[in-house]
């Protein structure tokens, strides 16, 4: 059985295996074993709440309980660029006109910016290509927003998830070629290695301030903007279900979407609901589930230091969910404990 659980130091090993497996990309995932203890060390301080929230980074691990093994990996960052800047591109519009010439244009710009500087972050989204079936991926993504809905004093008001840029099949980034190697003059995987540890400073120095017309790009950097990788494409899909959107931000190298979303209005926190573990009668459990055939039900319990998440086919009713005896001991419950609730895909008509 798989759990999305909250991270312990003896996962190190699990976590740099896992990080050989990304690729270039994902600066927040590297094979660095430092980079890796550091932030692990970072992550459990996380959970159990010895340092500032806007410091913290909840990082959570998916195991197959049969055989130990991880399986994949996310995490959410409490702020963003509150310690090293934090740039996006935001696309922009300039307009220019001349009434002697009778000329009118618009043209798309990338400012460089700070704006989503602290603001809560999704990231480190990966899932092993084993297990990369049926309901895994939901399950992985969407644990963090039951973890922000049981836990929403710990954030800030604005999410942000940063999107994996569109590359070729040979690793090619076409907006990095197109505009970043002109400036950094090295390849997008250097660039991309000293941004996961931590070098941002050549970012400033070398990057203009100065507004940039799309228009001068090569048309394939163009046609890329704001387009993700095609194993990210899932991923993005999950995130706007649940609530986030693109509006206008870029990552700098390879211009993949920023999605974006305010907490308060994140579908966990409209949807999801406490229940106790305990009895449901068959009458009220066969009325429910008439209406809910077959919907798997996220459910997690509500300790932070020992977050831990699993999908089950019990269904809630009247505040109450009969979890099977498996499903209470993978998420450290026992009878009479509150867990938190969601379904795993949205209702369609969730006023019903």
């Amino acid at each position: 059985m798989l759990v999305v659980r909250a991270i312990t130091a003896n996962d190190l090993d699990a976590l740099y295996v896992m990080a050989t497996q990304v690729g270039s990309g994902m600066t927040t995932l590297k094979p660095d074993m430092k980079m890796m203890s550091d932030r692990l060390a970072v992550a459990v301080a996380s959970f159990a709440e010895t340092i500032a929230p806007e410091k913290r980074d909840y990082m959570f691990v998916m195991e197959d309980t049969d055989n130990g093994r991880i399986a994949g990996v996310c995490a959410i960052k409490g702020a963003v660029g509150l310690t090293e800047p934090f740039y996006n591109y935001r696309i922009g519009t300039l307009v220019h006109s001349s009434r002697e010439i009778d000329v009118f244009t618009r043209m798309e710009t990338l400012y460089l910016s700070n704006d989503l500087t602290g603001s809560t972050e999704l990231c480190s989204l990966f899932l092993h290509p084993d297990y990369r079936t049926g309901n895994n991926g939901k399950l992985l993504s969407k644990c963090r927003f039951l973890f922000i809905a049981q836990f929403p004093h710990l954030f800030t008001e604005k999410l942000i998830a940063e999107m994996r840029g569109y590359q070729e099949d040979d690793g090619r980034s076409p907006f990095y070629e197109g505009l970043g190697r002109h400036f950094f003059k090295m390849d997008f995987e250097h660039v991309d290695a000293l941004t996961a540890v931590g070098k941002k400073s050549f970012i400033a120095e070398l990057m203009p301030r100065q507004p940039m017309y799309v228009d001068y790009l090569p048309q394939d950097a163009q046609d890329v903007i704001g387009k993700v990788h095609a194993s990210t494409a899932p991923a993005r899909r999950l995130l706007e279900q649940e609530g986030l959107y693109f509006e206008g931000y870029v990552d700098i190298f390879d211009a993949g979407p920023v999605l974006q979303a305010r907490v308060s209005e994140l579908r966990a926190m409209r949807e999801s609901a406490l229940a106790d573990i305990g009895p449901v009668s068959d009458a009220e459990h066969a009325c429910t589930a008439a209406a809910e055939v077959n919907e798997p039900v996220l459910v997690s319990n509500t300790t932070l230091g020992d977050f831990r998440m699993i999908l089950s086919q019990a269904v809630p009713v009247n505040g109450a969910i009969a979890l099977p005896p498996d499903e209470q001991q993978l998420l450290h419950c026992q009878p009479g404990d509150a867990v938190r609730t969601l379904t795993l895909n949205p209702r369609k008509n969730p006023h019903v």
